[in-house]
């Protein structure tokens, strides 16, 4: 008799005696068809990672968009687990620094996965931490000779074991050779060899700008290894956006309102004079609009119903 899905075993003791010579006893073990060998890598993530750490991956997969930044954290995360493997044989570690720069528009995502980044990094044991200290030009520049390079450093020393993220980075550039942004780079370059066992500097701005602040000083090429292009949403997926943040806020959006939100879109992304779009901000920065004039409209109602208080209307939304 054969049986596809189950295994037929004797049990040897029940025959042992007379008695019972003529007895068998049959076990049927069936395969457990509901485990699923992993194939993608957020399968293969989930199935491997500890709870919290696949937890952060599922948040990170669940971005919109986003697809240089995820992949990135995977190669990461494989890095580090094969390394694992490699220890244990005594074979050399691929010791690697992750010191970032994120290049992209306005409104890419760029300040929410450096968040979510750092609590990675805590969680893959590469960060003690994993905060994130999020910093602009006037943080770093001081206003005479020194206080540049103090201020500096403290910045530097209050995110060890998490990530300092300086966002237009490319700003201290500016101000010509008498100007102390320089004074800060000079500092930073030398912080990122000194500190990068427990920290991580992430640099982000415009593509362009980015690639001319590397120019800045011969050293800081080298020491940010990661580049991450943070790439300007389609119209589909600045949709979506804006469905999650209605959502969020407990709107809902009118099938008029979200063609007429796909319109104004469609003729911005596909306006070849158009730069530095703001994506997600601009989109944000809509739905807050139309909520205020929406609460106008409703001013003027006697009876105001639960579906009313959420419906976002065409109308709502002036461009």
């Amino acid at each position: 008799m054969r049986h596809s899905e189950s295994s037929l075993s004797v049990d040897s003791s029940s025959t042992t005696t007379a008695s019972n010579s003529n007895r068998i006893q049959v076990v049927f073990k069936r395969k457990d068809l509901s485990i699923k060998k992993p194939e993608t890598l957020p399968e293969y993530v989930n199935a491997s990672a500890p709870s919290e750490l696949a937890a952060l991956f599922d948040e990170l997969e669940n971005l919109i968009g986003l697809q240089e930044a995820k992949k990135t954290m995977y190669e990461i995360y494989a890095l580090i687990k094969i390394n694992k493997e490699r220890e244990k044989h005594q074979l050399k570690i691929e010791k690697q620094v992750f010191h970032m720069v994120f290049k992209g528009n306005p409104g890419t995502g760029k300040t929410t996965v450096a968040r979510l980044f750092g609590k990675m990094f805590r969680e893959m044991g590469i960060l003690s931490k994993g905060h994130l200290i999020e910093v602009e030009r006037a943080d770093l520049v001081g206003e005479f000779i020194g206080h540049t390079a103090q201020k500096t450093r403290e910045l530097v020393k209050k995110a060890l074991g998490g990530i300092l993220f300086i966002d237009e980075a490319y700003s201290l550039a500016r101000g010509g050779e008498k100007d102390f942004g320089k004074e800060a780079v000079d500092c930073l370059t030398k912080a990122l060899e000194d500190s990068n066992k427990d920290f991580i500097c992430i640099i982000a701005g415009y593509n362009d700008e980015m690639e001319q602040f590397l120019e800045l000083n011969p050293g800081l090429p080298s020491r940010f290894p990661v580049h991450i292009n943070f790439a300007d949403y389609s119209v589909e997926e600045l949709l979506e956006i804006a469905n999650l943040m209605t959502r969020e806020k407990d709107f809902e959006l009118t099938r008029e309102a979200k063609e007429k939100i796909r319109r104004q879109l469609t003729g911005i992304v596909n306006d070849p004079f158009q730069r530095n779009f703001s994506n997600a901000r601009f989109v944000r920065n809509c739905i807050e609009k139309a909520i205020r004039v929406q609460a106008v409209r409703l001013m003027k109602s006697n009876e105001l119903t639960r579906e009313e208080l959420r419906r976002l209307r065409a109308e709502d939304f002036q461009v």
